[in-house]
């Protein structure tokens, strides 16, 4: 396998995002061959290179897995926390190999979550580019009028820049109504906030797809592989090798 640069070779392999790789390396907590790397244009063979990021080390999986969980409400989508609380990681039981989420669902949020090791997929579907939609169902605590859905559906002012353009569609009445809403970004508590904008507030919220992939009957905590094809039909769409 040709050099890559490392910060490029540890967000590949799920170690983190190429920012954070970045960060590790010039904070010197990377080692290549056993001298300590901090010039982020320095690169590196996995396959050859004994890589260690804080003395741990760092290979290419012998085998890519591609799993669906259904997150439930209340655990962290990260594979270890500090605080000692429920993480996603938590619910793959008898699973051995290290995968890792790919994206986050917040903490009161349940449904849809991807976990891989393979960090060419998991890039690709959390970039941008790649235009991944995401469809959720909010519970939330009263009715948007027709021109807020509007503007809800145009964008709203998150965080001094606006949200990209969304789905949102009315899908059961009720004294606390359900919204179905389809986002291509996923910033950080965004359709709790956006709802929040109108003064309206997010009571349950669960992702049931991402891309073409429904949630389908699985139950909190159940997990499964991805079939072969779903997996070939994602890389496909996402213009990665399907080999």
């Amino acid at each position: 396998m040709a050099e890559e640069r490392l910060q490029k070779i540890l967000s590949r392999l799920g170690v983190a995002s190429r920012r954070k790789a970045e960060e590790l390396i010039v904070a010197g907590k990377v080692q290549v061959n056993g001298k300590t790397i901090v010039e982020l244009g320095s690169k590196a063979d996995p396959e050859v290179d004994d890589i260690r990021v804080v003395g741990m080390n760092i290979r290419p999986p012998r085998q890519q897995f591609y799993i669906l969980l259904h997150k439930p409400k209340n655990c962290v989508t990260t594979t270890h926390d500090p605080q000692g609380r429920e993480t996603v990681m938590d619910f793959l039981k008898g699973f051995k190999e290290r995968v890792y989420p790919i994206g986050r669902l917040d903490y009161g949020s349940e449904g849809a979550l991807l976990l891989t090791n393979d960090g060419d997929f998991a890039n690709a579907i959390l970039s941008a580019k790649s235009h991944v939609t995401k469809i959720y169902e909010a519970k939330v605590t009263g009715y948007l009028t027709a021109e807020q859905e509007e503007q809800f559906r145009t964008g709203v002012p998150l965080h001094g820049r606006r949200t990209a353009p969304a789905g949102l569609k009315l899908i059961r009445r009720a004294e606390n109504p359900w919204y179905e809403v389809t986002l291509i970004e996923g910033r950080t508590n965004q359709i709790r906030i956006m709802f929040k904008y109108f003064g309206v507030m997010v009571e349950k919220l669960r992702r049931t797809q991402i891309g073409f992939l429904k949630l389908g009957t699985l139950e909190p905590t159940d997990w499964r592989f991805l079939t072969p094809q779903e997996v070939h039909r994602f890389k496909k769409t996402l213009k990665l090798p399907t080999t």
